[in-house]
């Protein structure tokens, strides 16, 4: 059973920056890739980010790519979420997860606010 964990949310005005973590526990951290997703109120969650168990290879949502970052410590059970050039339409709970594929594990969510 793996424990998710993230931090890092909060408000932020259009055009600047947060980094998101992900603590993990309770599993062989190096086994899983991991991924981050939102949701946004009264939509679907949606799929963001996501990085190989080695962090050799990395994948984003086209809304993602150029401005958002995805990165793991394995040595720490950490994922990380460098999120750039943020706009309000990413406003959104984000979630960790594991096996984005096919999430197994889920994170209770960190809010990010994007004020215009």
């Amino acid at each position: 059973q793996v424990q998710l964990v993230e931090s890092g949310g909060g408000l932020v005005q259009a055009g600047g920056s947060l980094r998101l973590s992900c603590a993990a526990s309770g599993g062989t951290f190096s086994d899983y890739a991991m991924g981050w997703f939102r949701q946004a109120p009264g939509k679907e969650r949606e799929f963001v980010a996501a990085i190989s168990w080695s962090g050799g290879s990395t994948y984003y949502a086209d809304s993602a790519k150029g401005r958002f970052t995805i990165s793991r410590d394995n040595a720490k059970n950490m994922v990380y979420l460098q999120m750039n050039s943020l706009k309000p339409e990413d406003t959104a709970v984000y979630y960790c997860a594991a096996n984005p594929a096919a999430p197994d594990y889920w994170g209770q969510g960190t809010q990010v606010t994007v004020s215009s």
